[in-house]
């Protein structure tokens, strides 16, 4: 019988459909040097639909953020390599961050284009739910602009619901109560 490997908690092996092995696990403080070298390998679309805005490079404070969570109300995983943190090359990044009140979190996800079309948003998502559940959060939400329609797409398919927001932005949210009509059908969706 062959061995498992066994993992820390949220660490697990992934292969992705075009047959490339990823790491999806905690994002670490080292993980910061590897973004910042990857950060230019982003095409600028990814980049506005993930930020909203333009960027060439990410500032020293947001890498500083995105890598150093506080786990009593973030979370964040990405895909990369399966080499050790701050050699692996990053393919995604996924993050949610719980309001001050402790009811909702927002997320956001960074998919590489090198990677993109392989489920790693969708896999990821369901992460980043379960965090947001076992918390006991009420819901989840992000800013998707109307025109990323993969994002869109993803969160229409695990039963999220749109609103219009100014700005060429659509909010969606998940309402994660227990019982709710939303959370029986967003939990058969996440599954599938």
């Amino acid at each position: 019988m062959p061995v498992r490997e066994r993992l820390p908690p949220w660490h697990e092996r992934q292969r992705l459909p075009n047959g490339r092995e990823v790491l999806i696990r905690p994002i670490r403080p080292e993980d910061a040097d590897p973004l910042r070298a990857s950060f230019s390998l982003l095409q600028p679309e990814e980049v506005r639909q993930r930020f909203l805005q333009s960027m060439k490079s990410l500032p020293e404070d947001t890498l500083e953020r995105l890598t150093r969570v506080n786990p009593k109300t973030e979370f964040a995983l990405v895909a990369a390599e399966p080499l050790p943190p701050g050699e692996a090359l990053v393919g995604a990044v996924a993050r949610v961050t719980a309001d001050p009140d402790g009811e909702q979190a927002e997320f956001a996800i960074l998919v590489s284009h090198y990677v993109a079309g392989q489920g790693l948003g969708r896999y990821l998502m369901t992460r980043l739910v379960k965090w947001a559940r076992g918390k006991k959060l009420k819901r989840i939400y992000g800013d998707v602009l109307e025109n990323n329609q993969p994002m869109l797409s993803l969160a229409d398919s695990l039963g999220f619901e749109r609103k219009s927001m100014a700005g060429g932005l659509v909010r969606v949210e998940l309402d994660l109560a227990p019982g709710g009509d939303a959370d029986a059908a967003g939990e058969q969706r996440m599954q599938a």
